[in-house]
């Protein structure tokens, strides 16, 4: 084994070593979150939330939301127009029609990113699954 290839062996088994901490997922909570798959639209727990707090992982419970940057954008699934600064990697899709959106600390997908929508000043849409999130309401 050469040098590279140790090092990847040692950066293969830190991974391995966070995935422990991680939550137990369920078996669609894994298609979704680790295989990138999608919930049906308007199934998701959090489509309709209106709940003030953060939404975080649910995988590893990485702050990435905040209730303030939800809003109702009637596709289905939970919307926001901002994450947490670093929350949320951005990585073009393969076919280069998308942008899929993971949370930056365990990789968990969330869903897609869609910008020139219209629907908020910001005009960016980060379509998440329900699945994917979990969520910490603020204390009063």
């Amino acid at each position: 084994m050469n040098g590279q290839d140790k090092d990847k062996n040692i950066i293969h088994d830190k991974q391995h070593e966070d995935k422990k901490e991680y939550r137990k997922l369920n078996e669609f909570e894994r298609h979704v979150i680790i295989y990138k798959g999608t919930e049906r639209p308007f199934t998701g727990k959090f489509n309709d939330h209106k709940k003030s707090g953060t939404y975080i992982c649910k995988q590893c419970g990485a702050e990435l939301y905040r209730s303030v940057d939800k809003f109702d954008s009637h596709c289905g699934w939970p919307s926001f127009d901002d994450e947490i600064k670093g929350a949320v990697t951005k990585t073009p899709d393969p076919d280069g029609r998308r942008t899929e959106i993971t949370c930056s600390n365990c990789g968990g997908h969330l869903g897609h990113i869609f910008y020139n929508e219209g629907l908020t000043q910001k005009n960016t849409r980060h379509c998440v699954n329900s699945v994917s999130l979990d969520f910490i309401p603020d204390k009063k």
